[in-house]
């Protein structure tokens, strides 16, 4: 069973837009500790306080912007891969290592179970810590990474293993000693080879999904994305960065978030992804646990039905799904012959 974790003011960084939240949380933090340790029971005050901060949260996510949902993706305390293979998966076993260069630990790969049943695992890992970001290198993985990712792949298919692949990348590492590796050659295979798998494949957008380095590892049967997730094919700063629309200004990064339509609802609407899974008020930083259990549900739930299928009717279905993307009707032009 899991435990309800809530995240106390000195565990949890607020941003912007959650300051207004600070305070009450604080003053429920602190008449916690107060019954605690005198004894004398403040629980009527606490309820009145935890009922107006559940309020006040509503008002400030019911109605967030783009930017918003940006930086909620990119939260400090937002639970990672790691975070949720310890609360969805048992007997989880990492694979390390490409067998052609070495291995990536921005991006993890191995085997576990779901409900029981085997399940290869793939997906990014940032970090917690200056050490710890700096080793997973922000969860900017490199082409070792991408190819240690194919290999388990590889090996969920040869053994029947459905494959789960969980995204949360600002964008593929893109230094020289990457280019140098063949990153944008192993990212193009593994969206190759991953549309060709004869095996269920389910992708979640758990964080980030920045750019091919998201899809090098998502292209999949049934795709989902958290509530408070972002998917792009550039983050909204480079965006700006890079067009005269927002002036080549990286500042402009919240315009080009509201141009790019990042949120969940919008990448739904637009056809990239399937599903939106909800996350515990306030995002999935506040209640981890609550998260995952929501998470898991449309994980299995999806597997469930990707299991059904024949494989020549699943990969049918994979073809089509991602030669939709992008389709649109171009009106014929004013006076032009019927």
């Amino acid at each position: 069973m899991m435990r309800r974790v809530r995240t106390s003011p000195k565990q949890s960084r607020w941003l912007p837009f959650e300051e207004p939240l600070q305070e009450l949380d604080e003053q429920i933090h602190a008449l916690e500790e107060f019954t605690a340790e005198r004894g004398i029971d403040r629980s009527a005050q606490v309820a009145a306080l935890r009922e107006r901060q559940r309020t006040l949260t509503q008002r400030i996510f019911s109605s967030l912007s783009p930017w918003d949902q940006v930086l909620l993706a990119r939260h400090p305390s937002r639970p990672y891969t790691l975070d949720y293979l310890r609360l969805i998966f048992d007997d989880w076993v990492e694979l390390h290592g490409d067998r052609r260069f070495g291995d990536d630990p921005a991006l993890v790969a191995g085997f576990a179970r779901l409900n029981g049943k085997p399940v290869a695992v793939v997906g990014h890992q940032k970090g917690r810590d200056t050490r710890e970001r700096v080793f997973r290198n922000f969860g900017s993985a490199r082409p070792e990474g991408y190819r240690k990712a194919l290999r388990v792949m590889h090996l969920a298919a040869k053994f029947g293993r459905p494959i789960i692949a969980l995204v949360d990348t600002p964008a593929a590492e893109s230094r020289l000693e990457a280019e140098e590796r063949g990153i944008a050659e192993s990212i193009a295979t593994n969206m190759a080879e991953m549309s060709a798998l004869p095996t269920p494949i389910v992708v979640a957008i758990i964080g980030e999904g920045g750019s091919g380095g998201a899809i090098g590892i998502a292209v999949g049967d049934w795709i989902a994305m958290q509530e408070h997730s972002i998917y792009s094919v550039i983050p909204p700063e480079g965006c700006a960065a890079i067009l005269d629309t927002f002036g080549r200004d990286a500042s402009r990064g919240p315009d080009a978030a509201a141009a790019l339509k990042v949120n969940a609802e919008s990448v739904l609407a637009l056809g990239v992804v399937d599903e939106v899974v909800p996350e515990p008020l306030g995002g999935a930083h506040r209640d981890p646990p609550a998260a995952a259990t929501a998470l898991k549900e449309a994980l299995a739930r999806s597997l469930g039905k990707l299991k059904r299928l024949s494989t020549k009717t699943l990969l049918e279905r994979r073809y089509e799904k991602f030669r939709r993307i992008g389709q649109f009707i171009e009106p014929p032009s004013v006076g032009a012959d019927s």
